[in-house]
């Protein structure tokens, strides 16, 4: 018998923009239409008022959610001009790769005689 190979996944080393999960728009959304609501009943208000200090403490927890996913971001440590230079280095880097590549095609090419 063959041994079962699993199929799986390869695993992602490196966390990218793309992973971040910093969905906080409906949160402040649904903040905001809790302040907004004015209700008359003092019941209400202060189910209101808990139901918003909820809602805030959960944008806090994903807010230092976002901060913790973004210090795992790669070139996070480096300061802007530090991004900058390095973009500026591999942008040299490729041009001079594609003119060698441009180069290579335009080279002669040479034709091998068939031998008979």
């Amino acid at each position: 018998m063959e041994p079962e190979l699993s199929e799986e996944p390869p695993t992602r080393t490196q966390f990218t923009v793309d992973d971040l999960d910093v969905e906080i728009l409906p949160l402040i959304y649904e903040i905001i239409r809790s302040i907004e609501k004015d209700p008359y009943d003092t019941t209400q208000k202060a189910k209101e008022s808990q139901d918003t200090s909820h809602k805030i403490i959960e944008l806090q927890k994903k807010l230092d959610s976002a901060r913790a996913q973004i210090k795992r971001l790669p070139g996070i440590e480096y300061s802007k001009e530090e991004q900058l230079q390095k973009l500026e280095t591999l942008r040299k880097q490729l041009r001079l790769k594609r003119e060698l590549l441009l180069k290579y095609r335009n080279m002669c090419s040479f034709e091998i005689p068939k031998v008979q």
